[in-house]
């Protein structure tokens, strides 16, 4: 069993169940080829997977494109390593999709859009002053920590700066469907980035 796959954010869309509902899902491309195989102290092994892209990789550096030489496989532009357990897997094997199961569920990590540097009211959802009469108090944040006593800024205290592209993980979303002729993925729910994002999706019971 291996613990995950690289893969690609397509988008979302939603699928109609037997019974008329409608099931929002994020569609994720989970194709990958095994690039390298390593062991952790004896014990553990971890497996280098590369993502398999629709188009050729270019501009490959010399000591990248040594290191798919060795592995004997195309390069690729994205490369990450998972945990391997009881399985028979060597390097330039293709895995695919179909390591995962109808029903299963998943954790999926990936990194959220970003969002630039934002104030309080969109970044933390302040209320804000009133929008008339010459307040000129519309968006501020107002007070930011107490006179005397402790006389300093609260850790932790909401404030304005960089909003988003920050690693995330979304756990426990079901895996609706498996496209194992296309290498897709169908899973319930939303999941973190933007379209053509790359992600992790990764076993809950591994």
């Amino acid at each position: 069993m291996i613990q995950g796959l690289i893969g690609k954010k397509m988008g979302m869309t939603q699928i109609f169940t037997d019974d008329g509902r409608v099931i929002p899902v994020t569609m994720i491309k989970a194709a990958c080829v095994v690039v390298q195989k390593k062991s952790i102290d004896g014990q553990k092994i971890k497996v280098q997977l590369g993502f398999v892209e629709d188009k050729p990789v270019k501009h490959v550096n010399k000591p990248q494109k040594g290191h798919f030489e060795k592995a004997k496989v195309p390069p690729t532009r994205k490369l990450h390593e998972f945990l391997l357990h009881d399985a028979e897997i060597n390097v330039g094997d293709p895995i695919g999709a179909d390591i995962f199961s109808e029903n299963e569920i998943v954790n999926v990590l990936g990194t959220t859009k970003g969002k630039g540097f934002q104030g309080v009211v969109r970044r933390w959802g302040y209320a804000g002053g009133r929008a008339t009469h010459g307040s000129m108090f519309h968006r501020q944040m107002g007070s930011s920590g107490s006179n005397t006593y402790p006389g300093e800024v609260i850790k932790g205290k909401g404030m304005p700066g960089r909003m988003g592209g920050k690693s995330k993980t979304v756990m426990g979303l079901e895996v609706v469907k498996v496209d194992k002729e296309h290498n897709l993925l169908l899973v319930k729910g939303a999941v973190p980035g933007c379209k053509n994002n790359y992600i992790y999706i990764l076993k809950e019971s591994f």
